[in-house]
């Protein structure tokens, strides 16, 4: 499958022989010869006395394996995977035993292994091939990988959890065939059947809101017929999770938060009362993170739940890997080499044979490729069951607005307050504003020019006080002249959350205001119950409300959905959704400010699939990913330049290389930025060609050019 994900097993598989890089695909039997100069070590009482040392080292032209003689007295300590500390030119380095063996093409004395600095190989087998994986795919260094899959290492935690007797964890019967969890959707119970028999299936499910009224109160609003059961996201996850313990396999699930782990995990452990649920985060401390990552490698527990570094997590035997709302740019790892956990889960159930499960109530561009390759199932409600429990969104066109007259033009107009005052009789109401603070943005008073600071360029923002500054430098702003008109008064250019919360509570007096987000003194909030209140939040913070907001105000939709980014609309048709999921299946759900015409017609008749496969054609057209692979080059201009001719040579499609954007409204000098295209089915090459150019320019130490593969953002 053009993918790339099915052919994993191979790329990771290749064995590098004694001494060289990366093994080299299709040649057969040539490679059980043995290598001019290749030449057996023997040790007395060591049994594959040749350790292979990968180095802890990030320097691209050292992504390879190195010699080392494995001593009589750390024979049985030094095993592969575990950590190691050796002799590399002049310095001590540490390192990682990748595998053991008897030959060597090294010429001469091998140096000793200095000494081991666990026994415990916190890279077992399946690990090693998914970080070789991944790097290949990505065009990273494999101790890159490894420094997101496996924490710090923590001694005295190590010790006390060694100690620890084992556990006897509980036998799982299959979900009953009445479970009615996975009922709504197409292809639903199918997919735990054939978990539940130790099969791997791989889906992409678009997830329904959940009714969050009781049974008797629902009633299909189109022929009469009572609406079916739609049981919350995390039930559905609990019972998929339940599917693979009854095949005696594990499950990692990641998400894109802490908050939102332990959350789940919470949720699991009611569900599966008796089952030892793992979080597994970053943000952690060093002691627990790695007794988390200790208990999973260890055995004593089956299911994990975590962010990014969760899709590493050494369980034994995995059956599922799921991860929960895709396109949320947290899931991006921000550094080298720049994975997606989407990606990490997709290459790990080709290699290890596991269950994948991509979920979400909205579809991401990249999650519809793979169903469109036949890679995926797409596990979907039918019309009637979305029609039935999703609650009726407007997006108000011109002319609805001009019967409002000139409140019509408003940013809230007065048929927004009507619904909003309507709703609050019964129970809160969510609005969500894509910006936070008070004025994110200020413009000059006379021209409407966009004010920036003097110093270093950033934009200008206002606070509750009047007080003006700069979003980069903080730098307060006294006296301000517009280079443009030469003016000197500030006005609102868009208005943040805190400002909106203080404009609805004049606008409705006597109702509580509360507003949730990071950037906030009380910063985020959880829940809220279910008297009458007014919620703002920015995307993403919005509290869970107690029997569903009765309706949702989604404001500023041209912020969100016009972007001159590349996703913007899929982007902010999965914050809407995500808002819109929170809602009562009775609440009015109101969408303003010019969203783009496309993502708001996806929302009204809740086809975010639909959006995503049109997404999708339209990238095909223009050669972008996911539909083609793509390289961003960033780095000097000789350097970018050199790399450019290569991939030119080899048959790829270039574009560049131009000035990057500036950084802090400065352009940085002799820095220059490219894309190279290619094929899906000419993706392995272009990472391969990549990885291979910048092994050499690190061995000649030229200048490094950074290469992002299939980036979220081209500029």
């Amino acid at each position: 499958m053009a993918t790339g994900y099915d052919d994993a097993a191979s790329a990771s598989g290749q064995s590098e022989g004694p001494g060289r890089g990366h093994g080299v695909s299709g040649q057969g039997e040539l490679l059980e010869l043995p290598e001019p100069g290749q030449r057996t070590v023997t040790v007395a009482g060591v049994h594959d006395p040749v350790a292979r040392v990968l180095l802890d080292s990030p320097v691209p032209h050292l992504d390879r394996t190195f010699d080392y003689l494995v001593p009589a007295a750390l024979a049985q300590q030094a095993l592969p995977g575990t950590r190691v500390m050796v002799r590399f030119g002049e310095q001590e380095m540490r390192g990682w035993i990748w595998e053991r063996g008897t030959t060597t093409t090294h010429i001469g004395r091998l140096t000793a292994l200095r000494r081991v600095v666990s026994d415990l190989p916190v890279l077992p087998e399946g690990s090693r091939r998914l970080i070789e994986a991944v790097a290949s795919r990505c065009c990273g260094t494999r101790s890159d990988v490894i420094r997101l899959a496996v924490p710090a290492r923590h001694a005295t935690t190590e010790k006390a959890e060694r100690d620890k007797a084992p556990l006897d964890l509980p036998t799982w019967e299959p979900p009953s065939s009445s479970e009615p969890s996975w009922r709504p959707y197409d292809g639903g119970e199918e997919y735990l059947n054939r978990l539940a028999h130790g099969e791997a299936p791989r889906a992409v499910w678009s997830a329904l809101p959940a009714q969050l009224r009781p049974p008797e109160a629902r009633s299909s609003r189109d022929d009469g017929r009572p609406a079916p059961v739609v049981e919350p996201w995390q039930v559905c996850l609990a019972r998929a999770v339940q599917a693979t313990l009854a095949s005696s396999r594990s499950a990692v699930i990641v998400v894109a938060t802490t908050h939102q782990a332990e959350t789940l995990a919470a949720r699991l452990r009611r569900d599966l009362e008796g089952e030892p649920v793992v979080v597994l985060s970053a943000e952690h401390g060093p002691s627990r993170r790695y007794r988390a990552f200790m208990a999973l490698l260890l055995g004593r527990a089956r299911v994990v739940v975590g962010t990014r570094s969760a899709a590493f997590a050494p369980v034994h035997r995995l059956g599922l890997a799921a991860v929960w709302d895709d396109g949320d740019n947290r899931l991006e790892e921000p550094h080298a080499p720049y994975s997606h956990t989407r990606t990490v889960l997709a290459l790990r159930s080709t290699l290890e044979r596991a269950g994948l499960l991509i979920g979400g109530f909205t579809r991401s561009v990249e999650a519809q490729s793979l169903v469109e390759q036949g890679w995926c199932q797409s596990l979907a409600a039918s019309r009637h069951v979305v029609r039935a429990v999703v609650p009726r969104v407007a997006a108000p066109g011109p002319a609805e607005l001009d019967r409002e007259g000139a409140s019509g033009a408003a940013r809230i107009p007065s048929l927004a307050h009507r619904a909003l005052r309507r709703a609050l009789q019964d129970g809160p109401v969510l609005v969500q504003v894509p910006r936070a603070g008070y004025v994110p943005l200020v413009a000059c008073a006379q021209c409407r020019s966009a004010a920036h600071c003097s110093v270093c360029g950033g934009p200008l923002a206002m606070d509750h006080r009047g007080r003006t500054s700069c979003r980069w430098c903080a730098r307060t702003v006294g006296q301000w002249d517009c280079p443009e008109c030469g003016g000197h008064g500030l006005r609102m250019a868009t208005v943040g959350s805190t400002r909106t919360g203080e404009e609805l509570g004049r606008a409705f007096p006597g109702v509580p205001v509360v507003v949730s987000g990071a950037r906030e003194a009380h910063g985020v909030v959880d829940q809220v119950d279910n008297t009458p209140r007014l919620v703002v939040a920015t995307p993403g913070a919005e509290p869970v409300a107690e029997g569903g907001y009765r309706a949702v105000l989604l404001l500023d939709g041209g912020a969100l959905s016009s972007r001159p980014d590349l996703g913007a609309g899929g982007e902010a048709l999965r914050q809407w959704s995500n808002a819109v999921a929170l809602a009562a299946p009775s609440a009015r759900v109101i969408l303003l400010g010019g969203p783009d015409p496309v993502a708001a017609q996806a929302l009204v008749r809740w086809d975010q699939a639909g959006f995503a496969r049109r997404d999708l054609l339209e990238r095909a057209d223009l050669h972008l990913p996911p539909a083609w692979r793509v390289a961003r080059l960033d780095g000097p201009v000789g350097g970018v330049e050199t790399l450019l001719a290569q991939a030119e040579a080899d048959g790829f499609e270039v574009l560049g290389p131009v000035a990057p954007p500036p950084v802090r409204g400065q352009v940085p000098s002799g820095m220059a930025r490219a894309l190279v295209r290619a094929p899906l089915s000419r993706g392995k090459a272009l990472a391969t060609m990549l990885g291979v150019r910048l092994r050499d320019r690190s061995a000649r130490r030229e200048e490094p050019v950074r290469v992002e593969l299939d980036p979220t953002r081209l500029w």
